[in-house]
């Protein structure tokens, strides 16, 4: 089963990422990390029930790799944005053998936590990117568990793509969250509205 664990916002550096979310729902984001395998750092925001948002971008002070990182951040350009939606499993071996799609496992750490994650061997999730990113956390507890939401709730999360309707169909087997909606358009792309203090706000 695949349960929704985090969403993430990417841009071509980490401060615009930042300034996006901030400025979107008000909220400042929590110190992260270096992600040492794939060169990239973050920022962390809680939003309720164990789910998180992070902000993501290539870690320009780390040295290249010799191969793609995860979340096509290789390629990606243009305006800080939504980008990413990331579930959580239970078997990742089981996951890939139902979704294999979804890549290869790597296993990976930062601190005192372990998981391991699907990444593609070009870094490039099908459907545009739309397609979730699956992890499987080895820590005893998931990090958004543990972390404060601030505030801010997240309330559902829409995936915008011509093939909605495909996609959608492909997942419905592993995907019971109600709080995905799936949204046939012409243009690929991720909304999520989230509750704050403030109000509700789409961050796109």
């Amino acid at each position: 089963m695949l349960v929704l664990d985090h969403i993430a916002v990417l841009a071509e550096t980490l401060e615009e990422a930042a300034v996006h979310v901030e400025a979107t729902l008000g909220d400042p984001l929590l110190p992260g990390g270096k992600h040492e395998h794939f060169a990239t750092h973050n920022q962390l925001l809680g939003l309720g029930g164990g789910l998180y948002l992070e902000a993501i971008a290539i870690d320009p002070a780390a040295p290249p790799k010799p191969y793609p990182r995860w979340f096509g951040l290789d390629s990606f350009v243009g305006r800080a944005r939504l980008d990413k939606w990331v579930c959580r499993v239970a078997d990742m071996d089981a996951a890939l053998a139902a979704l294999p799609m979804g890549g290869r496992a790597v296993k990976l750490s930062r601190g005192t936590l372990e998981w391991t994650m699907a990444v593609p061997d070009d870094g490039l999730l099908p459907f545009d990117g739309l397609f979730p990113a699956l992890i499987q956390w080895l820590s005893p507890v998931p990090p958004g568990a543990l972390m404060d939401h601030g505030g801010a709730m997240f309330e559902h999360l829409t995936v915008r793509h011509p093939q909605a309707a495909a996609l959608g169909t492909l997942l419905a087997p592993h995907l019971t969250d109600n709080r995905v909606h799936f949204e046939t358009a012409q243009t690929p792309g991720l909304s999520a509205e989230i509750l704050t203090d403030s109000g509700r706000r789409t961050l796109r």
